[in-house]
């Protein structure tokens, strides 16, 4: 029998891939794989392990050997992770019989692979013939797909056209408008129908009878050409007037569809961004919405003035001649078919024409905003391959969505040219047979030229109406999405906040990592809680719950005896003051910035704000003082100068609740004096809580809170911890003992041929 495995060939990239094959038993298959990148000194290297219905197989990077455990009852496979390192232990009982590490880039497809390794015994299984695999995760994939749900993070499903429909929402507001729009469409359309309804008088009654030897009637002629003439006017006038209202109401929808689109992008919770690249984003508001803008000022208008046309039309041709206007219509079933074949290739063509031109737009944004690192390490030309590439992959995608779309336009004028011939051959036959005249003919012919370039106008809204719905589903992607950090239906009021937190047996998960495990905690009103632990431990997650940036899994957080999720997010945190590591600011003035959490403050508080935090001196060095620009995040000011203007903005709107996420932890010595002098200022009177690198900076703290692996160790005041000697004694004395290392020994360059990953 032959031997299955989860990846193919061509995809199976491990070196000792074949050697796996080599090992395996006659009716022996692999159920699961996953390739580890770190060995057991934490160096880079690549092991497999493999799993079967028999026995789990492993190659060690290290060693270069393989070893391998027959599975048996009381076997269990546990996956956990700390300081960036992710761990699979196999274990029996108390004994552990195997370890491995690996990256976090992998954690994905070690839980996968662990989750096969449990259901290993759940009853009958389909063969392993029969089941297909992820190259990526190498997990099984459902039945009859190419998918992995697992590793494909969101799903492009194709735009349609059903969903230009849901823009009502957006118009219903400018439903006058549009009606008044409807109407003038209607009169300029018909207006236009006046002209080849005069030419079969003309020809009957003017210019046949004159070439029979009749006198033309000077004053009948001069009645049909101001006929004709004022058909023209009138057309034009309603067309403007309708034109210009149309466009109006168009670009009053498009600008509200921006501003409901990035107030909802404003509302949405902090996850949402992290799986979110900024250049797309962007342009899902930015071009999107110009697209849709574009297609209901136009291509709508069009849209809908060719229907009223052809309809129009239709009804004048029958009326003329009812077998001339079916020999009119024998290509309509054609060009429908082509309209229905092609449309449902240019959904998903433009659909992924916005995805890549995202990934363009996203090259830009992080780029741009990074150019002093690019210069910094010379990776412009990095930089500009990378942008290269993803303008290449654009262009690919175009041309072959082009090559489709070239096709198409030219059939549908062949196929209105067929039709054209057809009626001339036709109308000729019953001119000569003496059922119509020569004026009848003509003034059809009139009606099926303008009949049949509405039906190739038509046929050209097809691309444009695609990209709308393309644009316009990625727009209803944003405003679809529900924030993770939702505000109650009945939410409860915030009076009178003191500060005290009460956090409860708390739990929550980054994805499938579990970060934060059944942690409790209790602070009282203006007390100082310091965060201390390794990198990894929790500490930021702990605070990013506390903002309620987000929700907890499991437990719940209270202010002041108030679970959070009872409460609005905006009456919430206008009483928290943050100051992060790498502050924030916006291009504007120094006092705008300052004032960001108070837009109506007077120069006075920002003043007094500004002195609090000791950055009104050097304030008052630049050259146009508080009403100075900074660049964009920013640029201009040393980092120490940052961090003190955004300390001034936390004191300006008088926080109860204080949060320092490493706030001095960038800055060198001096600065940090005059840093802390600040944070003194600023932490007076309120609930703080502090995240520092420097841990002699949190002696001052009422209680350090010690954390590992997302729970508290220990808790209690400086002196206290150091005296039972401890978690935090040995933080202290290591970081104590590096401090003294880096003051007597002189910096040395790193081996560039080690890589090494510490835990």
């Amino acid at each position: 029998m032959q031997h299955h495995h989860p990846v193919d060939d061509a995809s199976a990239k491990h070196p000792e891939w074949a050697t796996l094959t080599s090992r395996l038993l006659k009716d022996e298959n692999v159920l699961a794989s996953l390739e580890v990148d770190l060995d057991g000194q934490l160096h880079f290297g690549q092991g497999l392990l493999a799993l079967t219905r028999q026995r789990l197989l492993a190659f060690d990077a290290g060693t270069r050997q393989w070893s391998e455990w027959p599975l048996r009852p009381g076997l269990e496979l546990r996956l956990s992770d700390h300081a960036g390192v992710g761990c699979l232990e196999l274990v029996e009982g108390s004994t552990r019989l195997a370890l491995w590490r690996f990256t976090l880039a992998i954690n994905l497809q070690a839980q996968r692979f662990q989750e096969a390794f449990e259901r290993r015994d759940d009853g009958p299984r389909a063969e392993a013939e029969d089941v297909g695999f992820c190259p990526s995760c190498k997990a099984p994939l459902p039945p009859e797909s190419e998918e992995c749900p697992t590793c494909e993070r969101e799903l492009h499903t194709p735009p349609s056209t059903w969903v230009l429909l849901r823009l009502a929402r957006f118009a219903r507001p400018y439903q006058g408008q549009l009606l008044l729009g409807f109407l003038l469409m209607l009169g300029a359309t018909a207006a236009t129908l006046v002209g080849p309804y005069l030419y079969r008088p003309l020809m009957d009654e003017v210019l046949i009878p004159f070439q029979q030897g009749q006198k033309i009637d000077p004053w009948l002629v001069a009645y049909y050409l101001g006929g004709l003439l004022g058909a023209g006017v009138v057309s034009w006038l309603l067309g403007w007037a309708k034109t210009y209202i149309l466009a109006l109401v168009s670009e009053r929808i498009a600008a509200d569809m921006r501003t409901a689109t990035f107030e909802h992008l404003l509302s949405l919770s902090l996850e949402y961004f992290g799986n979110k690249r900024t250049g797309d984003l962007m342009s899902r508001i930015g071009s999107e919405t110009d697209r849709i803008s574009v297609f209901l000022s136009l291509h709508a208008l069009d849209f809908i003035t060719d229907v009223l046309m052809l309809t129009m039309i239709t009804v004048m041709m029958v009326s003329i001649s009812p077998w001339l206007a079916l020999a009119t219509l024998l290509p309509l079933p054609f060009i429908a078919w082509m309209i229905h074949l092609v449309r449902d290739r240019l959904r998903t063509g433009f659909e992924k024409i916005d995805r890549v031109w995202g990934e363009v737009t996203s090259v830009l944004a992080d780029t741009i905003p990074g150019i002093r690192v690019v210069k910094a390490f010379a990776q412009e030309r990095r930089e500009a391959r990378r942008f290269k590439e993803a303008n290449d992959n654009n262009l690919k995608v175009n041309d072959r969505l082009n090559k489709t779309w070239s096709l198409f336009t030219p059939t549908v004028s062949l196929l209105t040219e067929i039709g054209l011939l057809v009626v001339w051959a036709f109308g000729i036959y019953l001119v000569s047979d003496g059922d119509i005249t020569v004026g009848v003919l003509t003034s059809f012919l009139a009606y099926i030229g303008r009949f049949y370039g509405r039906m190739d106008s038509m046929s050209r809204i097809v691309s444009v109406t695609q990209k709308a719905a393309a644009g316009a589903k990625r727009i209803f992607d944003i405003l679809d999405h529900q924030s993770n950090v939702p505000d109650p239906a009945n939410p409860v009021k915030l009076d009178g906040v003191t500060g005290g937190l009460q956090i409860q047996d708390i739990g929550f998960r980054y994805g499938n990592r579990a970060v934060i495990r059944g942690l409790s905690l209790d602070i009282q009103p203006g007390e100082m809680i310091g965060l201390v632990g390794h990198s990894g431990s929790g500490k930021s997650t702990l605070v990013n719950l506390i903002c309620r940036f987000y929700d907890v899994t499991e437990g719940s957080i209270r202010v002041d005896g108030t679970d959070l999720r009872r409460v609005t997010v905006a009456d919430y945190r206008r009483h928290i003051g943050l100051v992060l590591q790498e502050p924030f600011l916006f291009f504007g003035t120094i006092a705008e910035n300052i004032a960001y959490g108070k837009p109506d403050a007077t120069r006075e508080e920002i003043v007094a704000a500004a002195r609090a935090a000791h950055a009104h001196e050097f304030i008052l060095r630049l050259p146009h003082g508080y009403d100075s620009l900074v660049g964009e995040r920013g640029q201009g000011l040393s980092g120490g100068e940052r961090q003190r203007i955004s300390i001034a903005r936390a004191l300006l709107i008088n926080p109860r609740l204080l949060i320092l996420d490493e706030a001095t932890s960038a800055v060198d010595t001096e600065t940090e004096k005059e840093i802390q002098k600040a944070l003194d200022n600023l932490v007076k009177g309120r609930t703080t809580i502090a995240i520092a690198h420097r841990l002699s900076t949190l002696r001052k703290a009422d209680r350090l809170v010690v954390m590992d692996r997302g729970q508290i160790v220990e808790v209690g005041p400086h002196d206290e911890l150091m005296e039972k000697k401890g978690a935090y004694w040995r933080l202290y004395e290591a970081q104590a003992r590096r401090v003294d290392a880096e003051e007597a020994e002189p910096m040395t360059l790193p081996n560039p041929n080690a890589h090494t990953v510490n835990a």
